[in-house]
């Protein structure tokens, strides 16, 4: 299994209206890659990942929402990516699916 494969059946719900093109460009970004043995590095790679793509590293980021001019389509939140969806539910996510595989 390849990192991108966890990516293929989106969330019901996203925070922000930049969020479902963050999961497109973590996704791109990750294709080919192998599975990670372990939740901790597959956890580092998804987190890094989200660092390479959206420029805030959640670990450190204190604040609830970071605007990106690539990420915006139209719409009030266009553009802005949701830290505490993808701190709290995005990545356990990935992880939750990567550990089932």
């Amino acid at each position: 299994m390849t990192m991108d494969q966890l990516f293929e059946k989106e969330p019901e719900h996203w925070g922000l209206r930049g969020d479902p093109y963050v999961w497109a460009a973590i996704r791109e970004h990750l294709a080919g890659l192998p599975l990670p043995d372990d939740d901790a590095t597959l956890e580092e790679s998804l987190l890094g990942a989200f660092t390479s793509v959206v420029g805030a590293d959640l670990r450190t980021e204190p604040a609830d929402s970071v605007y990106r001019e690539e990420f915006a389509h139209g719409g009030m939140s266009s553009g802005h990516v949701c830290l505490p969806i993808w701190r709290d539910r995005l990545i356990p996510l990935l992880v939750s699916r990567g550990r089932r595989a």
